[in-house]
């Protein structure tokens, strides 16, 4: 996977043929029975890549001959397969694997590749990443320094124990990127799952169900890794995460944002069918104002997308942009998705569109990913320091 170059023709084409796929392909599905609590089954996943290939777009963000589209046109792609929650999994552009796919494209080994890499980029394998932590044992969630599940070495391999918790598509995954701590400090373990010694206490039940496999409580027990299994290199495994991090936010708000927007059609057709006190809802102030704050929210979002694409294509980290991006973008996706269930009334909580789980959906992704708070609260120390630095130099 070669470093993204531009171009001003490919992005939109390929996001045309995303969109049309997902609507006319992928959007029935959406009432599959297949569509469980905790996401679509392996048989459905499986089904959906199958189309997706045979349409020519399999992992269509990263072209035949290795090269990443950039961020900027990745945004106009994934808003494209975000029109159904099923859209990201069917083209191999869901979380986690998007974000996995893209650490080791910039971190891992050719070998590492060939055997890793590989087979996520055809769809045929599907990942997870183990690094929060359950809080009953004082483990990493938002605050990373606070991991407990530790490595040490142990001849040529390396065992690992703790426990993981929050881990999305670990049932059914067979490429695992774990982090564990070491005398060097936090460090990447690649691992094949399904492994005895990486065992699933549940699955839990959550208000999102559009991840495969879900989120599962992993106990990590006694799990032998060669050395030659490390991600990068020993101890560096923050730094590395913060590669995944900052683009895997940014591709959460592109994916959800034709959630949003699909939902937002629904609504608005819904309102210019449905009829009360003589007249379409849509002509009611109420109502038409609602679908007017959404319009302008879903652009407000669609720009804010924009701006830090183009702040991770410069080669900057991004990291401070990204968390601005995962807060306005989290919010104003959230309003939209609330004002379409609140638009459609007593249709709008039910199960007969997907308005409600996009708006089950975007809610959970107000957590996932570093709740709002902590950006926020990142953010302000970054304020402070600036702001402490700027008076000392008056």
């Amino acid at each position: 996977m070669t470093e993204p170059t531009g171009n001003s023709s490919r992005a939109p084409a390929i996001a045309e043929r995303v969109a049309v796929f997902v609507r006319e392909t992928v959007a029935p599905y959406e009432r599959d029975p297949r569509c469980g609590p905790h996401g679509p089954s392996e048989e459905l996943v499986a089904e959906l890549r199958d189309l997706a290939r045979q349409a020519g777009l399999m992992t269509p963000h990263i072209l035949d001959d290795g090269t990443h589209l950039t961020h900027r046109e990745t945004a106009m792609v994934f808003r494209a397969a975000g029109l159904s929650p099923l859209g990201p999994v069917a083209v191999n552009g869901a979380a986690p694997d998007e974000g996995n796919m893209f650490l080791l494209g910039k971190v891992a080994s050719e070998e590492q590749k060939a055997r890793f890499l590989a087979p996520m980029l055809t769809g045929e394998a599907r990942s997870a990443f183990f690094m929060t932590e359950p809080a009953e044992d004082g483990g990493a969630g938002s605050d990373p320094s606070m991991l407990q599940t530790t490595a040490r070495r142990d001849g040529n391999h390396w065992v690992i124990e703790g426990r993981k918790a929050f881990i999305t598509g670990a049932d059914g995954a067979t490429v695992g990127i774990v982090m564990a701590k070491t005398e060097e400090g936090a460090t990447l373990f690649l691992a094949n799952l399904p492994d005895p010694a990486i065992r699933i206490e549940r699955v839990l039940d959550t208000i999102d169900s559009s991840m495969p496999g879900g989120h599962s409580i992993v106990t990590i027990d006694k799990l032998r890794v060669p050395a030659d299994q490390i991600l990068g290199e020993v101890g560096e495994g923050f730094r590395y995460a913060q590669v995944r991090l900052a683009p895997a936010r940014l591709t959460h708000c592109m994916r959800w944002h034709g959630a949003a927007s699909r939902a937002h059609e629904i609504a608005c057709a819904y309102a210019v069918k449905r009829h009360a006190f003589g007249r379409m809802l849509i002509d009611h102030e109420g109502v038409g104002f609602m679908l007017a704050e959404n319009r302008i929210a879903l652009k407000q979002a669609e720009l804010m997308i924009d701006w830090c694409a183009n702040v991770l294509d410069s080669g900057a980290p991004g990291t401070t942009e990204s968390s601005m991006t995962k807060v306005a973008v989290a919010d104003l996706l959230f309003a939209v998705a609330d004002r379409c269930v609140q638009v459609m009334g007593g249709t709008g909580v039910s199960g007969d569109t997907i308005v409600e789980q996009v708006f089950r959906e975007i809610r959970a992704f107000r957590i996932y990913d570093g709740p709002t708070e902590v950006h926020k609260w990142s953010l302000a120390k970054k304020i402070k320091r600036e702001t402490l630095a700027a008076q000392e130099q008056a």
